[in-house]
């Protein structure tokens, strides 16, 4: 194995790219690898792994799996020949995607982007797969013009399946192509491809709750499925040792901070086995990272799911109306993932020309950031900012009222006052405030709003004093203090089992609050009033509550504005807009993984679909925050040693 040092002595790393041809004319792209000193194995692992035919993709590759484990590992590859749609049906299929996840949440379809099978998973060694492409170029120049399009297909739905079935005369004809590439490949690369023999279609939904049936299949009669569509045969690869592991996507970047934990590069994407979570602690997850090959710990909240096909290498895609060369198209694609950047066009750029080859990037399925309809009503719900119980530690009071109840302030991320409570000072216990942070934190979210030329029309808040101090600092960065008043509603309380105790806390009534200076509506009448909260209510009865009260308050608001803002708990950005969707509650064990995982001032945005009173979610207006943690010093204890 060559030494790292005489690798970056053979060959310097570029430290920045540039979007140019390559001005390599001479050889094939191994020989040129090969003569930059880097091993045959390893030159043929990087060409496969980035696609092929661009000598730059590889050198990035292999530079940066220079300390991967798994980089002198003989084992090859998984390949499958897919159909694959373009044109006006790809634009339909796309819709679909992005309109079922909306509504339904994920299913199993939305794993791999819109394809017909044309064989089972096969492997082919690193120095078969140029054979393994000349073969399917053979083919398709034998069956150029000999298959009709559009494809006849037609709808076919069954309680936990929909999708496209291609006519039966058409798909003896397109397994006879299957049939044909897999003689070739096995001419001329020695590799077996059995074809599919099942029936031949393109999947739409599978693996769903049934409850989701009606909404699925609704939208997938709004396929026109006699649309224009040229099908490409697209021969692509996954990593065989990653077949089993959940796909996840780096969000945010992170330093390691012990020898244990794995470096995040914005854009990777990380492989996890469920199997080896069992030796992580709370909030990480043990995984292998795309870009380096490297495994460690990385935190849970940095990633996000991500599909199957996000890491599938295409090697070659082939239209069968145009006998356009490959070799016209190369290097269009490849290498862009392993600068962590996701081209959003991609998707067209790979289907609209007869031939290409490189990186297979996921289908467009989020939605685009455009300003939404004035027209139509917005919702926004807010996470409150950093508290001082979870900085401080459950005995904070103790640190900061002396024996008469007055508040003394011993660190600089403690507020310079509180509201006097008619209670009595002990009421912090279970009604804690925020620390300066989190009213900094607040005020960067409503100078984001303000900035993106958002208007707030209404604000409704959990009764806890953390969430009116946070939406008090949302306001004033929106510069809407005083102008836009806040509504305490009780409703938006989070889950009573969490609180400990067997009475609910002692929250400050509006009027009091109105004179701590903060901007309360004295005269507001809550939906849900304290009263009808009960101690450790059931897991039902605070998703029923949640739910009622997020309705009312839309129903309230209907006409008057098209603005409403929550602020209230982390619970609240799931329990206030998964029913507004039309989606079921989710269980009580799923529910708390998705909470645990959001952050202070976690926001979210959902838009009201027409007049239908169904909500989806939607870009928010502003960008997400994230910051580190800043941990307690005590400069006599580190610094003053004996």
């Amino acid at each position: 194995m060559a030494a790292k040092e005489d690798l970056y002595a053979k060959v310097t790393p570029r430290r920045q790219r540039q979007n140019r041809p390559s001005t390599i004319k001479h050889g094939s792209t191994l020989d040129v690898l090969l003569s930059m000193g880097f091993p045959n194995t390893r030159a043929l692992k990087a060409l496969v792994s980035t696609g092929g035919k661009n000598v730059q993709a590889a050198c990035d590759w292999l530079f940066s799996h220079v300390d991967d484990p798994f980089l002198d590992d003989p084992l090859p590859r998984e390949y499958v020949l897919y159909l694959r749609p373009s044109g006006p049906l790809l634009q339909q299929l796309s819709q679909f995607w992005k309109q079922s996840r909306l509504c339904c949440g994920k299913n199993k379809a939305h794993n791999i982007f819109p394809h017909i099978t044309l064989c089972q998973f096969f492997v082919c060694a690193d120095a078969k797969v140029e054979a393994l492409v000349d073969a399917l170029q053979t083919t398709m120049a034998k069956w150029k013009g000999r298959i009709p399009m559009p494809l006849p297909l037609e709808h076919y739905s069954s309680s936990n399946f929909i999708g496209l079935f291609v006519e039966e005369q058409m798909a003896e004809i397109l397994k006879s192509f299957a049939v044909d590439f897999a003689t070739e490949a096995a001419s001329k690369a020695d590799v077996h491809v059995e074809p599919h023999k099942k029936q031949l279609h393109v999947t739409l939904a599978y693996h769903f709750q049934a409850s989701h049936f009606s909404t699925l299949e609704k939208l997938a009669q709004t396929i026109d499925a006699s649309s224009g569509c040229d099908w490409l045969a697209v021969l692509v690869s996954r990593d065989i040792r990653f077949v089993n592991h959940e796909t996840l996507q780096v969000m945010y970047p992170y330093v390691p901070q012990n020898d244990d934990e794995l470096e995040l590069v914005q854009g990777d994407f990380i492989f996890m086995s469920l199997v080896e979570q069992s030796t992580a602690s709370e909030g990480w997850v043990y995984g292998i990272s795309l870009g380096t090959g490297l495994s460690g710990l990385l935190p849970e909240n940095y990633v996000s799911r991500a599909d199957e096909s996000d890491t599938w290498v295409v090697h070659g895609s082939h239209s069968f109306l145009n006998s356009a060369s490959p070799a016209n198209s190369r290097s269009t694609v490849s290498g862009l993932l392993f600068d962590g950047q996701l081209n959003d066009s991609l998707l067209d750029s790979l289907m609209d020309p007869p031939s290409l080859t490189g990186v297979c990037f996921p289908m467009q399925v989020s939605r685009p950031a455009n300003q939404p309809s004035l027209s139509r009503m917005r919702l926004f719900v807010c996470r409150h900012g950093e508290r001082m119980d979870v900085v401080f530690g459950k005995h904070w009071i103790t640190q900061c009222f002396d024996s008469k109840g007055r508040y003394v302030r011993s660190n600089l991320n403690m507020p310079s006052s509180l509201p006097i409570r008619s209670g009595g000072h002990r009421d912090y216990d279970k009604d804690c405030p925020i620390t300066v942070f989190g009213s900094t934190q607040a005020g960067l979210v409503g100078e984001a709003l303000l900035e993106s030329h958002t208007t707030i029309d209404f604000v409704y808040c959990s009764p806890s004093l953390r969430c009116i101090q946070t939406a008090q600092h949302i306001l004033e960065g929106l510069q809407q203090e005083g102008k836009t008043k806040i509504r305490v509603e009780p409703g938006l309380f989070e889950w009573t089992k969490w609180v400990s105790g067997t009475c609910l806390p002692a929250w400050i009534p509006p009027a009091e609050l109105a004179t701590a200076n903060l901007s309360v509506d004295t005269t507001y009448r809550p939906h849900i009033p304290v009263s009808k909260l009960t101690v450790s209510e059931s897991y039902d009865t605070y998703i029923s509550r949640s739910f009622q009260v997020t309705r009312e308050i839309l129903a309230e608001c209907k006409n008057l504005g098209s603005t409403v803002l929550i602020v209230a708990h982390a619970s609240s950005l799931e329990a206030c807009t998964r029913q507004i969707q039309g989606l079921n509650p989710q269980n009580s064990k799923d529910f708390i993984q998705v909470v645990r995982k959001i952050p202070y001032l976690g926001f979210c945005a959902c838009e009201e679909m027409g007049e239908t009173g169904v909500w989806q979610l939607v870009d928010p207006p502003i960008l997400p925050l994230t910051h580190g943690p800043n941990h307690s010093f005590n400069w006599r204890e580190m610094l003053m040693q004996e």
